[in-house]
């Protein structure tokens, strides 16, 4: 099967890389990365993975199944267009955006897949199909790697626990403007290394100014990487918002406390306000109150930590062209040609 994996961001890097890397244990397929140069200046597999920042290269791939984690993708490549997601943040209203570039959505658990079937009835030109999620398979293969950097980083520090923040970069959603102050208590007063992991779209101002934060305050290091899986991993809690991290963190069985965020369902503790944090921090690690919540997130989020997600994403790719054969390109009405056309430009036909 010839293969495009579709990154338009650098946060999609380790969601599109358990796909190639099942891909490539199978044997018998052919893939190319497309990655955003405007987006993506230095990309972190290059020399590991073939790649190209030219749609019309892609377009010439004329791939068979195309990977997106996005929210749009050319409608006039060829080859079966899968939604895979970025997240699992289900209270942002773009998560349910039906935009019709899409043939099939990959879901990661139950709560998704019905909400999603729902929309394929309504809307009659795509299927669903529920796999897990990308990620997970890189998180099932490597929940005891950095064990050891852990403890490095434990030792080096002097301190007892490592606790994540990992904020959203929406403006309208986002703690950053509110948490400095009480980030700094929260060091002082408990014993643990705060990791700052920002999204990659956070304003560049904002990041110089935690950078400088955490360079001037004992307790807090700065973590310039993009990835914030592997920061999961090591960490006993995490500090947040409205953001899919959340969901991702919630998976792996862990408390987590957020600032005002915007969700119809809380499965973790959440503050009003920014001084709560010391005291949100002990109500989770002491007693833990929200661990039969999280389980319910587990359940229905996504209960696939069995290293196959990659595996189902594939076969489901084989399965649709078995049944409907590689869609040529994707109908769309006039606006949506329009805003691919204009996202991703135009190709020369040949």
């Amino acid at each position: 099967m010839k293969i495009v994996l579709f990154c338009e961001n650098k946060y999609a890097i380790d969601i599109l890389k358990p796909i190639h890397d099942e891909a490539l244990r199978e044997g018998g397929n052919t893939m190319l990365w497309y990655v955003h140069a405007k987006r993506i200046k230095e990309f972190p597999l290059d020399g590991e993975v073939e790649w190209t920042s030219s749609i019309q290269e892609i377009y010439d791939f004329h791939p068979e199944a195309v990977f997106v984690p996005g929210n749009i993708v050319p409608y006039y490549l060829s080859g079966v267009k899968i939604q895979v997601f970025h997240g699992y943040a289900a209270e942002k209203k773009d998560h349910w955006v039906i935009r019709r570039y899409f043939d099939t959505y990959f879901t990661q658990g139950p709560f998704f897949t019905k909400g999603f079937e729902r929309l394929a009835k309504k809307y009659k030109d795509f299927e669903v199909l529920e796999t897990g999620w990308p990620r997970q398979d890189w998180i099932f293969r490597n929940l005891h790697t950095y064990d050891a950097e852990r403890e490095r980083l434990l030792k080096e520090s002097g301190r007892r626990k490592i606790v994540l923040y990992a904020p959203t970069f929406s403006p309208s959603l986002t703690s950053l403007p509110y948490m400095q102050q009480a980030l700094v208590d929260f060091v002082k007063q408990k014993d643990v290394l705060l990791l700052l992991k920002f999204h990659p779209l956070t304003k560049p101002e904002i990041m110089d100014e935690y950078r400088e934060l955490a360079a001037k305050t004992e307790g807090m290091l700065w973590i310039d990487d993009y990835t914030v899986t592997k920061y999961m991993l090591m960490s006993d809690a995490m500090i947040s918002d409205t953001s899919s991290t959340i969901y991702e963190f919630l998976l792996l069985d862990k408390p987590v406390i957020t600032l005002r965020a915007v969700a119809k369902d809380i499965y973790w503790r959440n503050m009003q306000q920014p001084e709560e944090l010391c005291q949100a921090y002990d109500e989770v690690m002491e007693g833990d109150s929200m661990k039969e919540l999280r389980r319910w997130v587990i359940e229905n989020y996504d209960p696939y930590l069995d290293g196959q997600v990659g595996h189902r994403m594939l076969e489901g790719a084989r399965d649709y062209i078995r049944r409907h054969g590689v869609p040529p390109y994707r109908k769309l009405n006039i606006w949506r040609k329009y805003t691919s056309i204009k996202t991703f430009g135009r190709i020369k036909k040949g």
